[in-house]
């Protein structure tokens, strides 16, 4: 049965959100074309994520389908003046003219549309929407291959599926299972080679920004205290949240390097290939502080990648779950089939 969208979406229960879209029929439609359409959507999520008050934390982008963690940053959007949000809009939708062509965001369109308080503050809501994320995304590339292809109708499936992550083992599962995608589907040998991951895109930066033996570190040693710079510079959302130590910038974990993550998904690919894979001090480590174990993930990340995802919540434990049916006033959700709750 098909849920409201308001009812799994609620920045008071959870910020953290996994959508996965779907091409008609399932159809390889993202692997064709003339020009790269999976390029075209990762550089179109980097644009967004730079004008929605709405960070990402993940990506991976299939032949026939699409996932994303974000985190939805409502404060961020009130913060912002309504010339902020009407410069932001003019990125997204500028002005037409004749011919529907698109003008230039002059001074005096700012002006104009500075005056019109209603408009400006159903723009800054739909600024901060997870909808309007995903249709700002999806739309423009559907437009795009029917032009190519001269055809007309749906390119993507209707509705996005939208997975609410209410705790941090949760988020770092759905994360690693993100960027485990094209190595699940045999597609990649290891996570860093996953062309169109968030992964490969964060090993990418860290080679731009620092050097190749630092890379090589962050996944098979022990993190890097540089990393904790070079990760504030990137456009996907920091691994680890230092605000406690004075950056500004708002992450995934507290006390979860960058470098961390990197050798819990080499662990965790490692595990999916093989089926079995050493646990370093640095992997416990995690396990330690998320209260779990390797056992415990390795099960999780087994039914995670299964073929279905059935539930529209994901908790490791039963506390989180619970609270958020109170917050949402039910008496029963229904968690991720991946999750086994403790």
């Amino acid at each position: 049965m098909t849920i409201a969208r308001a009812q799994v979406i609620d920045p008071t229960v959870t910020r953290w959100y996994h959508c996965i879209t779907r091409c008609v029929r399932r159809a390889f439609l993202l692997g064709e074309g003339g020009f790269d359409r999976k390029q075209w959507m990762e550089d179109r999520l980097k644009q967004l994520a730079g004008i929605f008050s709405i960070s990402v934390g993940g990506f991976s982008v299939m032949d026939n389908h699409l996932h994303v963690l974000v985190r939805l940053d409502p404060a961020t959007a009130e913060l912002w003046t309504d010339e902020d949000v009407v410069r932001r809009w003019g990125r997204l939708f500028p002005p037409r003219g004749a011919g529907r062509k698109a003008l230039p965001v002059t001074e005096d369109w700012v002006k104009q549309q500075v005056q019109k308080p209603e408009w400006v503050q159903q723009t800054r809501e739909r600024l901060q929407s997870l909808s309007w994320l995903m249709k700002c995304l999806k739309e423009p590339l559907s437009r795009l291959a029917n032009r190519e292809e001269q055809a007309r109708g749906a390119f993507f499936e209707g509705r996005f599926k939208s997975i609410a992550i209410l705790d941090d083992e949760a988020l770092l599962a759905t994360c690693a299972y993100i960027d485990l995608n094209p190595v699940a589907a045999g597609l990649a040998q290891v996570p860093e080679a996953s062309s169109h991951t968030s992964i490969k895109t964060r090993v990418e930066h860290l080679v731009a920004k620092g050097n190749i033996q630092e890379t090589e570190a962050a996944i098979t040693g022990p993190a890097q205290p540089a990393q904790r710079d070079i990760e504030a510079s990137h456009w996907l959302c920091p691994v680890e949240d230092r605000r406690r130590h004075g950056l500004p910038r708002e992450g995934m974990v507290e006390g979860l390097t960058l470098g961390h993550y990197l050798q819990l998904v080499d662990y965790t690919g490692r595990l999916l290939r093989d089926g079995k894979a050493a646990i370093s001090a640095e992997v416990e480590s995690i396990f330690v502080r998320l209260q779990s174990s390797g056992s415990v993930w390795q099960e999780r990340m087994t039914r995670l990648s299964g073929d279905r995802m059935l539930g529209r919540f994901f908790a490791a434990s039963r506390e989180k779950l619970r609270a958020a049916a109170e917050r949402l006033g039910v008496r029963h959700l229904v968690n991720l089939a991946a999750a086994t709750a403790s």
